[in-house]
């Protein structure tokens, strides 16, 4: 637990929802961009079906990412483990990485992020925090299991989106490899296998969120 005063937590915890949901986010690594060789999308060669089809599944990812943030600080505020804190919030930071590249991705493509926002937040926040409270190896077992099903997740966005939008591709790549790697990490930290009930609860909650941020 932190050794900061409970209102030092507080204030922290509200300066990074206030990021997380309404700051455009700077990414502290470059976006990601095609492999040499490969031809970035340009907008004007995709249909505009395909623009629409490209943006709604990265304002998914988008809405996904303010999710993980919030996930991670609500598990970062009540771990036990300092040790476990520090890696809670450095795997926060790459997912921050992850909402600036979605929000340009966005941008480029003409569209904008859930309206919806701030509620993907409040309710993630509280899962983390719900999470944590259970002790550090279920909380760090959830972010494995998060982990595992958002890898499912992009694989399908990958299989959906235009062939044609390869800017949008790299992102995605990215994204998976970081967060299989944010899963690594957990499972060897001492993350404990969620019961299935609890697995399948994790996927119903987040297809609610997915499904209407595809439109919202």
């Amino acid at each position: 637990m932190s050794t900061d005063s409970p209102i030092d937590n507080l204030l922290v915890s509200v300066d990074r929802a206030l990021r997380a949901v309404f700051v455009t986010p700077t990414a502290a690594r470059p976006v990601p961009r095609p492999a040499a060789g490969v031809p970035g999308a340009n907008e004007a060669t995709l249909s505009a079906a395909e623009r629409r089809k490209s943006a709604s599944l990265m304002r998914v990812n988008h809405a996904g990412e303010v999710a993980a943030q919030a996930l991670y600080h609500g598990q970062a505020v009540f771990a036990r483990r300092p040790e476990v804190r520090d890696m809670l919030l450095r795997a926060a930071r790459e997912e921050a990485d992850h909402l600036a590249w979605c929000d340009q991705r966005l941008r480029e493509l003409g569209s904008r992020p859930s309206v919806l926002g701030p509620l993907w937040y409040a309710g993630s926040f509280a899962i983390g925090a719900a999470a944590a409270a259970a002790g550090d190896a279920i909380s760090l077992g959830f972010v494995s299991e998060t982990e595992r099903q958002v890898e499912g997740h992009i694989d399908s966005h990958l299989e959906k989106l235009p062939a044609g939008d390869t800017r949008s591709r790299a992102v995605l790549e990215q994204m998976r490899a970081d967060e299989m790697a944010h899963g690594v990490a957990a499972r060897a930290a001492g993350g404990a296998e969620l019961p299935p009930p609890v697995q399948s609860a994790m996927r119903a909650t987040a297809r609610v969120m997915t499904t209407t941020s595809y439109w919202l």
